[in-house]
């Protein structure tokens, strides 16, 4: 798991509300919240990689009862500064192992990550870790929700392993890709106005919608649905992301 000091500390925490991308835009946490609660059905969800609250905050203003689990202690406290974060329970841990008590409130309906967060565990074995850790507490018929970008293995040039995602007068970001472990690497490389550069690396590992579902059936899980995203519109060969949803069944 991504260690908090060095990925995401103070100072990624102080800034991370401020990013201009599109899971940020006010309309696409909208629709977000909207199939989360939907997916919840009135019982309590829990959130992955809370975060700062970014999906959890208007999720619970929603009436959805929510539980986190968050790594880094520095994106927790900007939460809490936020209306409504210090109602939101947090379990400080790698959300691939750390559990959550649910004997007073019972287990949940809805699990999710959201944000390509699941590729913050570096390992296959903690990404399986992961699903088996979410179908221990679920209830019977609940489901775990997962938005994940679609490896973009097509977008490399024959004899290359970069592609770039990010381009702008006063800062670039681009990925490293290891096609044989499926280990990924994105560099991030920001120039002030004076002319500060400043640059850090994030690891990650990519995986499959197909790997997905095998990690699923390895934990007890089935998938329901795959969208292309949070619209539900159909999932196809020419999707960059998807939403899948798998399923605890009910005996």
């Amino acid at each position: 798991m991504i260690d908090e000091d060095g990925y995401f500390g103070e100072d990624v925490a102080e800034r991370y509300d401020r990013s201009s991308g599109p899971s940020f835009q006010p309309d696409v946490i909208e629709r977000t919240v909207q199939v989360l609660a939907e997916l919840a059905g009135g019982g309590r969800a829990l959130e992955l990689g809370i975060g700062t609250g970014r999906i959890a905050l208007p999720l619970a203003r929603r009436g959805v009862p929510v539980h986190g689990i968050e790594l880094s202690r520095a994106m927790v406290a900007g939460m809490r500064a936020k209306p409504g974060g210090e109602a939101i329970g947090v379990s400080i841990g790698d959300f691939a192992t750390t559990t959550v008590d649910t004997r007073a409130d019972g287990a949940f309906s809805l699990a999710y990550l959201v944000f390509n967060t699941i590729m913050n565990l570096t390992s296959q074995e903690a990404q399986v870790a992961c699903f088996r850790n979410v179908a221990a507490h679920l209830e019977p018929g609940g489901c775990f929700a997962i938005e994940v970008m679609v490896p973009e293995l097509r977008k490399i040039p024959a004899g290359q392993n970069i592609v770039p995602f990010h381009t702008s007068p006063t800062g670039w970001a681009y990925t490293v890709y290891d096609t044989v472990t499926q280990d990924a690497t994105c560099h991030y490389v920001e120039v002030t106005e004076d002319g500060v550069g400043s640059a850090r690396s994030v690891p990650f590992r990519y995986v499959w919608p197909a790997e997905l579902d095998l990690m699923a059936q390895l934990a007890g899980l089935r998938l329901r649905d795959r969208w292309d995203g949070w619209t539900r519109e159909p999932f196809t060969e020419d999707s960059a992301q998807h939403v899948s949803v798998w399923e605890k069944p009910v005996s």
